[in-house]
């Protein structure tokens, strides 16, 4: 959790009160708090390892929702994907903007949707094409394989979204590409 807000503040200062468990090995907890401590850190490195981790987070609500919207609704594949892929990549953009990036006081919500939202644009057309080659292929591919096409072409525009939030969408004229402008 590196979004301020989130974290739990001792009274005394800001550090991360440490409230792991006495019970673990002492080199356990210093490892848990050392790769804490990696991920808090704005190089591209731990922006990148957060990015992964809210994609991930993100790529199971969206398999959720999927399964849910094609197998217990009854929608095509089609549309249960272009409505989990709305709802995840508008949680995914403001999670990058806050946790990935922190731009939270730098960037406005409607800001981070417009800017990440039309990167999306190209990840919903690319899955949705994989989906539309997948059916054509198969005749009716099982939902497990259609979730793990999408997860496939995700990573590989997750990339390209990366690249394009931490070094494209930043404030003109900043030399400093660990300040994105948006996520």
């Amino acid at each position: 959790m590196t979004c301020s807000s989130l974290l739990r503040r001792s009274p005394a200062g800001p550090e991360l009160v440490d409230d792991l468990p006495d019970s673990r090995p002492e080199h356990a907890r210093g490892a848990a708090l050392r790769v804490v401590d990696r991920l808090r850190r704005d190089d591209t490195f731990a922006q990148f390892a957060r990015f992964v981790l809210v994609g991930g987070t993100t790529t199971v609500i969206y398999a959720a929702l999927f399964l849910s919207l094609s197998r217990v609704a009854g929608l095509a594949y089609l549309p249960a994907h272009v409505a989990a892929t709305t709802v995840t990549t508008v949680l995914a953009n403001e999670m990058h903007r806050r946790l990935t990036f922190r731009a939270e006081d730098r960037v406005s919500w409607a800001a981070a949707q417009w800017e990440a939202g039309g990167v999306s644009v190209v990840g919903l057309v690319a899955t949705s094409s994989a989906l539309e080659w997948l059916d054509s292929v198969t005749g009716t591919a099982h939902p497990v394989v259609q979730v793990t096409v999408v997860a496939t072409v995700t990573a590989a525009i997750g990339g390209l979204r990366f690249i394009a939030l931490r070094w494209i969408f930043r404030p003109a004229g900043s030399a400093d590409p660990a300040a994105p402008a948006s996520a």
